[in-house]
């Protein structure tokens, strides 16, 4: 597995931000985001799984692996959205529950 600085470039691009703007998203100067774009550095998995996150696109489309780059993970934060991060506790707790919400959203959809 090999990090796509192309693929970096191009999310960063369809989210319409500057270098300067990606590199203030993820807490990091823009010398040190700079060099990923360019392909100077290889950041690490974890690095990589953050920038992931961070611009809603996957692991696997910055490595190469798949040409999609729509995210495969989302991580919820009890700090952020509590009542969403509540909601998918009681559905990780419970089928039956997951199974009617899952039934909600197919009616509203």
């Amino acid at each position: 597995m090999r990090f796509q600085p192309a693929r970096l470039v191009s999310v960063r691009t369809e989210l319409g931000i500057t270098k300067a703007e990606a590199a203030r998203r993820l807490n990091m100067s823009a010398m040190g985001y700079g060099r990923y774009e360019s392909g100077e550095r290889e950041p690490s998995f974890q690095t990589v799984s953050f920038i992931a996150q961070q611009f809603g696109t996957s692991v696997e489309y910055l490595y190469g692996e798949t040409e999609i780059a729509d995210p495969t993970a989302i991580t919820v934060s009890a700090d952020q959205t509590p009542e969403l991060f509540e909601l998918i506790q009681n559905c990780i707790a419970d089928e039956q529950t997951t199974k009617r919400l899952l039934s909600y959203l197919n009616k509203i959809k």
